[in-house]
């Protein structure tokens, strides 16, 4: 009789993890769409801090890590410049860094010195007068994951069905907070 309990005690603890396991993933964005459309960008000028990474996109959460160390309360960003389904993942490229200032406001030259300290480079965007852009949630590590699987063949879908012009192409401009595009040429 306790074996038989024991298995049924095993049993219901492996179905228990495997339930939390599929939460965990749904959380990440398992089952979120991928929601793409063009228009005005959702930043304008950004001045961004950032390290430069070449290599395989799933390991860049390291850098994202170290940059929310340096100033949790900033939002990240990432520059991809390569699509991981044309390029070779060790031969990928991206940035990834914090937003140090958005629009006209400056960031400050003690948040800057404070950056470059860790060796983060800096860097200021222009406003792009269109994007397109691609709406994912980043709610854990392995939201990353799902992103970069998901993001890129939706953005290649929605340009070419549209036959847009996009550049940096195959460029996508990923924002941790949900956000990834690519600019318009007109």
């Amino acid at each position: 009789m306790s074996d038989l309990l024991l298995l049924g005690l095993i049993g219901g603890l492996t179905l228990l993890l495997l339930l939390t396991l599929l939460a965990f993933a749904g959380y990440s964005g398992l089952l979120a769409g991928v929601e793409v459309s063009a228009g005005s960008p959702p930043i304008r000028n950004v001045t961004v801090a950032y390290k430069f990474h070449m290599g395989p996109y799933g390991e860049t959460g390291r850098l994202f890590t170290e940059s929310c160390s340096i100033s949790p309360k900033l939002r990240s960003i990432a520059v991809y410049y390569d699509n991981p389904h044309m390029v070779p993942p060790d031969k990928c490229r991206c940035a990834v860094g914090s937003i140090l200032s958005e629009g006209e406001e400056s960031p400050s030259p003690e948040l800057i010195d404070l950056y470059q300290k860790f060796g983060f480079k800096v860097f200021s965007f222009p406003a792009p007068s269109h994007v397109v852009t691609a709406t994912f949630p980043y709610t854990t590590i392995l939201s990353i994951w799902l992103a970069t699987r998901r993001v890129h063949p939706a953005l290649d879908t929605y340009i070419k069905e549209r036959k847009l012009c996009a550049y940096p192409r195959p460029d996508p401009f990923h924002v941790p907070t949900g956000t990834a595009g690519r600019l318009l040429c007109a």
